[in-house]
């Protein structure tokens, strides 16, 4: 069911739209680690470094992939926020359309590159021909994860994010069993867990389309939706595409450490993938705040409540400064248990640089929750550049780490390249948030005003029928200024 993110207070609206992404990244992380448990205790150590080896390229295209689609559910937000549907449609099929050309691109090309490519990045020998069957098996199957993205995404800009949360649950239940049956009994390999992975996708993806057929009628498509101007295109790709590029610099300097891991040999290349599992999880929590205050920021753009916007960024970084604490203190406690659970006897090395690796990054998540908030608001707001140039500095971070660091400290200096990079990134988010702040301040405000009650009906779930979903207030806007918007009460009562 959509919901505005226009009412209510700030902080507990941007919670509970972002603890179902929370839930689902908690959950997407766990069939993460069970492909990695199972490769790694069924396979063996040298398959589990192939599977590694393979990240930092992998989100090199899938990372460019998942930023776009997230860009082009923006305007979706805004437009919804505005209560314009015409619009909220139109941008629909515009993203639709854009998806599915970067989706055949993508499979097509990306395939043909992957075996070229560990080349270049120097994977060691003895991983190559593991590495190149697990990237190919993913790149062919990428239509099935940028669907699932694109899908996901429109459901959240209209302030849903509990239903992506159930379709990827059950995506990552089958995933796991059919991970343990591909590696195990039908001894598929690690092309198996790749395999399984796409599978897992594209049942998520038939689930949305089934959803948002049945229960979501304000993303239904029209005819007349599909008469897509260059402006709607050039409006999504301004947004899509710095994401986008975003994610691909950032991941060009992940390239650039996994250039220097290899060079350390398969110890170091497991050590990093196994604590790269344990450490995605706390990220991707963190992450799920930056998500959630980027919809915020949108709807409230488009709803005219800079006001708003003001407030729920700071309380959104208090959060996350709260979370980010929390989460290195485990890391810290627990990091040699948790790396336990993925390599078995006998890999004592492996298990020491993966804990230390943990404890770096544990603390210095505070960095990283504040990096997630300030981009995610900036991006809401449709701001590209300052997001993007952050990408840049987290390359040349990371590159530096890589090449200078490495070089003279071996597996501590490639770990170090994290931090580094998330304190590049919020030097210069932070200043820059702050005049948008100001920026904002000065912005008139338009309060929602309830006039009246309006029942949305939806088609029923079992027989096509029009039943009552649920009933919603229908909103007047009235200007202020930002004084009067201190004083709420006498601001509606003269607009009634």
């Amino acid at each position: 069911m959509s919901t505005a993110l226009t009412t209510g207070r700030p902080w507990r609206v941007i919670l509970l739209f972002s603890i179902p992404l929370l839930i689902g990244n908690v959950v997407q992380q766990l069939y993460q680690f069970a492909d990695a448990i199972v490769v790694g205790r069924h396979l063996g150590v040298d398959s589990l470094a192939a599977v590694g080896a393979t990240g930092s390229l992998l989100f090199l295209l899938l990372g460019f992939a998942w930023g776009v689609t997230s860009g082009f559910a923006i305007p979706t937000a805004q437009a919804f926020g505005a209560t314009d549907h015409a619009a909220v449609r139109r941008s629909v099929a515009t993203g639709t359309l854009l998806t599915g050309i970067l989706s055949l691109v993508l499979t097509v090309v990306a395939p043909l590159i992957a075996e070229p490519a560990l080349v270049l990045m120097q994977t060691p020998p003895e991983l190559l021909a593991e590495a190149t069957v697990y990237t190919q098996v993913s790149f062919l199957g990428a239509s099935t994860m940028m669907a699932f993205n694109y899908l996901s995404a429109i459901i959240r800009s209209i302030g849903d994010s509990r239903t992506p949360l159930v379709f990827l649950s059950i995506a990552c239940a089958l995933n796991v069993g059919l991970v343990v049956l591909m590696v195990g009994p039908l001894d598929w390999g690690v092309g198996g867990a790749a395999l399984a992975t796409v599978v897992a996708q594209a049942v998520s993806v038939l689930m949305c389309l089934e959803y948002v057929r049945r229960r979501v009628p304000v993303l239904h498509l029209r005819r007349d939706d599909w008469r897509i101007s260059w402006a709607d295109v050039a409006a999504h790709l301004r947004l899509g595409l710095p994401m986008g590029f975003q994610a691909s610099i950032i991941a060009i300097g992940t390239l650039a450490v996994q250039v220097a891991l290899n060079a350390l040999g398969a110890n170091a290349v497991a050590a990093y993938t196994t604590a790269s599992r344990v450490d995605g999880l706390a990220v991707a929590l963190l992450q799920s705040l930056g998500l959630a205050v980027s919809m915020y920021a949108a709807q409230n753009s488009g709803g005219g409540r800079p006001d708003r916007i003001r407030r729920g960024v700071v309380e959104a970084t208090w959060m996350s400064v709260i979370l980010a604490v929390v989460l290195g203190v485990t890391l810290v406690v627990f990091g040699t248990a948790l790396v336990r659970l993925f390599v078995g006897d006998g890999s004592d090395d492996v298990v020491e640089l993966a804990t230390l690796m943990l404890v770096i990054n544990g603390l210095s998540y505070t960095l990283l929750g504040v990096l997630f908030v300030l981009r995610g608001a900036l991006q809401g707001l449709g701001h590209t550049l300052i997001p993007t140039v952050t990408g840049v500095v987290e390359l040349v971070m990371r590159v530096a780490a890589a090449v200078v660091l490495a070089g003279v400290v071996g597996f501590v200096g490639v770990v170090w390249s994290n931090p580094l990079a998330w304190l590049g990134a919020v030097v210069l988010l932070v200043p820059a948030y702050v005049r948008e702040h100001r920026r904002l301040g000065r912005m008139p405000v338009q309060p929602a005003v309830p006039t009246e009650t309006t029942a949305i009906a939806i088609i029923g779930p079992t027989d096509g029928s029009m039943v009552v979903d649920a009933v919603v207030t229908q909103w007047v806007p009235v200007i202020t200024v930002p004084d009067a918007a201190a004083r709420p009460n006498r601001a509606r009562s003269r607009t009634r």
